[in-house]
C-alpha cells in the first residue's frame, strides 16, 4: 500500500463525520459542503461521493433535508441538518474519535492532560 492509498483510507472513514460535524453548525446544501470540503485537501470529495453519502445519512435518519429559495433568482437549493437522533450520533462518534486520537497519541508516546481516557 502507498501513501495516497492510506490518506484514501482515512477519508472513508472520516468524511461522514466530517460532514456531520459541519451541518452540526448550520444547515449547509452539497455544494457548500463540497466547498468547504476542499479547504482540506485530505478531506476534498467531488460530488460522486458526497451526494450519494448524503441521502445515505437521509435514509438512516441522521439527517434530514428541506429546499431554501437562492438569492438572485437562482434555483432553491437542498439544505441539510442534523436531526435529535443525528445529534445523539454524532456526539458518539465524537467520543469514539476522542478515544482514537488520545490512543494515537499515547502510542507515539505524546503525553496529553486533556486526552480522554475510555
Amino acid at each position: 500500500m502507498n501513501l495516497d492509498d492510506w490518506k484514501s483510507q482515512i477519508k472513508r472513514g472520516t468524511l461522514e463525520f466530517c460532514i456531520l460535524l459541519m451541518i452540526r453548525r448550520q444547515p449547509s446544501y452539497g455544494y457548500e459542503i463540497i466547498s468547504t470540503l476542499e479547504k482540506y485537501p485530505i478531506l476534498a470529495a467531488k460530488e460522486n461521493t458526497i451526494y450519494p453519502l448524503l441521502r445515505r445519512l437521509l435514509k438512516e435518519g441522521w439527517i434530514s433535508s428541506f429546499w431554501k429559495e437562492s438569492a438572485e433568482g437562482l434555483p432553491p437549493r437542498k439544505y441539510y441538518s442534523l436531526t435529535d437522533t443525528g445529534r445523539a450520533y454524532l456526539e458518539a462518534m465524537s467520543d469514539e474519535w476522542d478515544f482514537l486520537l488520545a490512543a494515537i497519541q499515547e502510542i507515539k508516546g505524546v503525553e496529553c492532560d486533556e486526552c480522554p481516557t475510555e
